[in-house]
């Protein structure tokens, strides 16, 4: 792994400007709203999370992988590849980088069928509809869609070793840390560095919890204008949660979206 996070991949390709990423989603938006089309991204990024967690996957692992699902539809329409299919070759994908280890190709299909079936059918009335070799065919798009930049930087440790310097570990890291969870339903981890965003998580975790550490954050010097545009993009994702209804209005939604010309038949996986 690249020790320096400013000469990585990361930095110098995979911090996006935010006029490229809205140009990016404009074949996307024909045919819904911006708002929608967040809603989409936070199902997909949900569906992740249960998944990684039925794996029993590390929260990183699970983190990388809401992070390559965000670059290929930074730079891809969500019709190029059905998100049901690149959410779990992401999961597969990231399972290797990180070191976790490779998930088996059939227990990966079976626990998307098991999720599905059991925690998402408000959204899809029929099973998970694809197998293997659909995921490892995904998997190379995947990678030449990212030009094989697999290493991810995440607000985790930073946000670890700023909080043990600002002496609030026990009060502050569990409420931070879940709003660095929260963050990768957002595109903050397109656009900005992730010790900004573990910083950004840091001060609202220090607002909720009442601790008052201006001085601290005065004292580190860095560009406070960002941390707080990162808050805002937080503060808006929950906002938007505050009245949305997953459940009710998933299919609605996931009816929206263009769908890839091509999309396995029902015969196909019987065999």
């Amino acid at each position: 792994m690249a020790g320096n996070f400013w000469q990585s991949s990361h930095c110098q390709q995979w911090i996006v400007d935010r006029q490229d990423l809205i140009r990016e989603r404009q074949n996307d938006l024909q045919f819904m709203s911006e708002e929608e089309h967040q809603k989409i991204l936070i199902f997909f990024c949900n569906f992740m999370q249960t998944l990684g967690e039925q794996l029993k996957l590390r929260q990183q692992v699970i983190a990388t992988a809401s992070v390559y699902f965000k670059r290929f539809y930074a730079r891809n329409s969500l019709k190029c590849i059905d998100p049901l299919l690149l959410a779990p070759t992401a999961i597969f994908l990231a399972s290797k980088v990180e070191e976790f280890g490779v998930i088996s190709n059939s227990r990966l299909v079976t626990t998307c069928h098991q999720v599905v079936k059991s925690k998402f059918n408000y959204a899809y009335a029929q099973d998970f509809p694809y197998r293997t070799n659909h995921i490892l065919e995904c998997e190379f798009y995947l990678l030449e869609n990212m030009d094989c930049c697999l290493i991810v930087y995440q607000p985790y440790r930073p946000l670890v070793h700023f909080v043990q310097d600002m002496g609030y570990e026990e009060q502050l890291l569990p409420t931070a840390w879940r709003m660095v969870n929260d963050s990768l339903r957002t595109d903050v981890c397109l656009l900005y560095p992730p010790y900004q965003i573990a910083l950004a998580c840091l001060m609202m975790a220090c607002v909720v919890m009442q601790k008052d550490t201006k001085s601290w954050f005065a004292d580190i010097g860095v560009d406070m204008e960002k941390i707080q545009e990162i808050c805002r993009y937080i503060l808006s994702f929950y906002d938007l949660t505050k009245n949305y209804d997953e459940k009710k209005e998933a299919q609605a939604l996931l009816a929206k979206m263009p769908k890839p010309k091509t999309q396995p038949s029902r015969e196909e996986n019987k065999h």
